[in-house]
C-alpha cells in the first residue's frame, strides 16, 4: 500500500492492486473513504468515517490533486 501523504491524522494511500479510474484510499482511526480524483473530486464511498471528517479529508484531496495524480502515474504506469 504506498502512502501518498499523511496529514492532521489522515493517511492517503493506494492500494498496490488498484485499478483505474484515479482514485485515493484515506483512513483515519478505523474508518476509510475513496475519493475519485479525475476531474473534479469526488467521495466514491466510505465506511466508519464522521461527516466533518469526510469534509476534512476531501479538502485535502482537493488541495493535495496534483500529488495524488503525479503519484498514481508513478506507480501504476
Amino acid at each position: 500500500m504506498p502512502t501518498v501523504f499523511t496529514k492532521n491524522g489522515f493517511r492517503f494511500f493506494f492500494y498496490s492492486n488498484d485499478h483505474t479510474l484515479i482514485h485515493v484510499h484515506v483512513r483515519k482511526g478505523g474508518g476509510e473513504a475513496v475519493f475519485e480524483v479525475h476531474g473534479e473530486v469526488i467521495l466514491r464511498e466510505s465506511v466508519g468515517l464522521k461527516t466533518k471528517d469526510l469534509a476534512k479529508a476531501q479538502d485535502l484531496a482537493e488541495e493535495q490533486k496534483d500529488l495524488i495524480i503525479r503519484k498514481w502515474h508513478e506507480y501504476f504506469d
